[in-house]
């Protein structure tokens, strides 16, 4: 690994972002999303399933303070427990003192306060810090003495906590709350939330490790690993960068610590020990021996994340080595069009290579958003445009398509197919919507789009010493400090509809430094312009060194011709259908535009460059639609089966809009691939 090309994602005062199209969708977030799912926080959104999320942090702080004020150890109400959630008897009339909802719920929250802390990053808002201190005093009163901070055993009883380390998210929920807290902290520069996630860190890393008397555990859902390098980089305290690299390098070991912990629950419970599928936890051998992206695809790209960025702050070769490998699993063999993953249902899971269904598809808003923090963390290692290219592709796509354009329904599962009739009747396709939804009981997907959405900027700049690279062409501004002093980058870009952008340098003296630019794997021989600077090409970036002065500028011409593409033909859902592309957006054909029965329509021309561009303000905002020369078949009479014979078709023109803009017209089929 080589170390001088290692990056981290820039400062948040060093970036601003006022790109047209990033823009929209982060003024959607702070005016539209984060107050509603605050009113979700808190129950108050009607129609929409209940979150408990809020309501369970106060009761939590309530026995917090009753037991500060009888001076004497609480004794939780005992009931049972079935599943991952619990729901009250009268919905109408919850009891107090209880946790409702799934057990990972305080995770909304984490998840809110991080959005939070990029909004205000990018607009300052007295109002919704306001509400965001408040939210925090509530969390921070939950807190046991020693650290410990999950409502779910806090209620319920602390007896049982760290038992189920495979299944009851402890560890998740810690991760997202250092997460929430590193970014409310570097935003606002309050630490209440931080000092309450370090408090919990330092508890957590005084009972899991090697040592004599700590736990040999990992977590179940991963999240904690690289929440606990953010940490360390914030903090400065190794030991939270040796906590991340324990999770990792013990994940998988033998014995297995998953078996073990069944095999007392099992004794204890005086029953048999139950079989854990090892690979949907990604822990049935050592993450350096792991060559396939198997298992629940959420947590799959969450760990590979805390892999990358544990081998980046040891320098650890063989960890970016399985890195690599777990990326070419997903990349080269399970990657949809769209940038999703995760091809079954079952276990939301990466099913085996080339099986990529369409109309069942998982593809769940959440891995895809795991697979952009996978990307960039790789990039941060190995500046590469093949990891920049997915990034961007799970993006523009399938994080998009989570979340309607009026910020006030979502996806969980994103299908590159739908029929309304299938998704009402077949109960094969029972967890794909034709609609998005208000909420989710398990709604992680939501607040996970948000605080996506509110840090683009994280995703499309990152630093080391000497070189400022560009991996997304967001319009902004970027401060850069190299050993001579400081520039500000002004990037003006037409992506995704443009394949244009300009960088303009100002400097109140001559800067020396490395401007590094990413030419996307979308664009037809990409050009770097850019007088008197040495210019070289390595990995997908143009690499511009020399001294830089007021006025100086970067001229980017990405040609962006449409892309028709074929599957490999082991995806047998694809055999004789084409998608199309063009820059970092995949399109779709809508029943609004095209009529019912999608599956009737052929693509007749395969010619991209008789493809039309237009402008569309169909979305409330401007995209880009393409029309396409195609037939329709016309359906015969003849009984359910006839003669074979050579079908009958007129000739139309197939419309087709971005993909994540599907959904937001009422009701209707959509399909990505189309026959030809």
């Amino acid at each position: 690994m080589d170390n001088r090309f290692f990056s981290k994602p820039l400062a948040f005062e060093n970036v601003t972002i006022s790109d047209g199209f990033w823009k929209r969708n982060m003024e959607l977030v702070r005016k539209e999303v984060i107050p509603y799912q605050w009113e979700t926080l808190n129950d108050r959104v009607p129609d929409a399933a209940p979150s408990w999320c809020m309501r369970n942090f106060r009761t939590a702080a309530a026995l917090q303070a009753e037991k500060k004020e009888k001076g004497e150890a609480f004794v939780p109400p005992k009931y049972v427990w079935r599943g991952f959630e619990a729901l009250p008897e009268d919905p109408s009339n919850p009891e107090e003192g209880r946790f409702y909802g799934f057990l990972f719920q305080d995770s909304d929250f984490s998840k809110w306060i991080e959005a939070v802390g990029y909004s205000l990053s990018q607009h300052p808002d007295p109002e919704l810090e306001k509400i965001a201190d408040g939210a925090i005093d509530i969390v921070c009163a939950a807190q046991m003495d020693d650290g410990y901070l999950d409502t779910y055993y806090i209620i319920n009883g602390m007896d049982a906590a760290w038992t189920n380390m495979r299944d009851n998210h402890e560890l998740y929920c810690f991760g997202h709350l250092v997460e929430g807290a590193v970014a409310y902290y570097q935003a606002t520069g309050k630490d209440k939330l931080l000092n309450a996630a370090c408090r919990f860190a330092d508890y957590v890393d005084a009972h899991f490790g090697r040592e004599e008397g700590k736990r040999r555990g990992y977590p179940g859902h991963e999240v904690a690993e690289m929440a606990l390098v953010r940490l360390y980089e914030v903090t400065g305290e190794e030991k939270y960068l040796k906590l991340a690299a324990y999770f990792v390098n013990e994940r998988g070991q033998a014995p297995n610590y998953f078996e073990q912990e069944e095999a007392v629950r099992a004794q204890s419970e005086g029953r048999p020990a139950r079989h854990a599928n090892l690979y949907y936890y990604q822990a049935e051998k050592p993450v350096r021996e792991q060559d396939e992206a198997h298992g629940h695809a959420v947590r799959a790209v969450y760990l590979y994340s805390g892999m990358a960025d544990v081998a980046r702050m040891l320098n650890d070769e063989s960890l970016f080595n399985a890195c690599k490998q777990l990326w070419h699993s997903i990349a080269d063999e399970k990657l949809y069009i769209t940038g999703g993953i995760g091809g079954t249902h079952i276990g939301e899971s990466f099913s085996y290579p080339f099986d990529l269904p369409n109309d069942s598809a998982y593809s769940e808003t959440c891995a895809a958003i795991g697979l952009v923090f996978f990307a960039r963390r790789m990039l941060q290692i190995s500046p590469d445009s093949r990891y920049a290219d997915v990034m961007e592709q799970a993006l523009y796509n399938t994080v998009l398509s989570g979340m309607a354009l009026d910020g006030k329904s979502f996806f969980y599962v994103n299908p590159l197919s739908v029929n309304p009739v299938a998704c009402k009747r077949d109960e094969r396709l029972q967890h794909v919507k034709h609609v998005r939804q208000k909420w989710f009981g398990c709604a992680c997907c939501p607040p996970n789009i948000a605080r996506l959405t509110s840090s683009v900027a994280q995703y499309a700049y990152t630093e080391n010493e000497d070189t400022l690279f560009t991996h997304l062409y967001t319009a902004g501004s970027v401060r850069k400090q190299f050993a001579d002093g400081t520039l500000t980058m002004e990037m003006v870009s037409g992506i995704p509809w443009k394949g244009n952008a300009k960088a303009v340098i100002h400097a109140d003296a001559p800067v020396k430094g490395t401007l590094a630019f990413r030419l996307p794997g979308w664009s037809d021989q990409p050009a770097v312009r850019c007088e008197g600077k040495q210019q070289t090409v390595k990995n997908g970036y143009a690499y511009l060194t020399g001294e830089w002065r007021e006025g100086d500028a970067v001229e980017l011409c990405m040609p962006m011709p449409v892309r028709i593409w074929n599957a490999d033909e082991r995806v047998r859902e694809n055999i004789g259908q084409v998608a199309f592309t063009r820059g970092p957006v995949t399109f779709c054909a809508e029943q609004a535009d095209n009529g019912e029965n999608l599956h009737l329509l052929r693509v007749s021309d395969l010619d991209p460059a008789h493809v039309t561009v237009e402008t569309d303000e169909t979305f409330a905002h401007s995209t880009v639609r393409l029309i396409v020369n195609g037939k329709r078949v016309v359906p015969q009479a003849g009984g359910l089966y006839r003669a074979a014979a050579a079908p009958v078709m007129e000739d139309i023109r197939i419309v087709l809009v971005p993909y994540y803009a599907w959904a937001n017209r009422g009701e209707g089929e959509m399909t990505v691939w189309l026959r030809n």
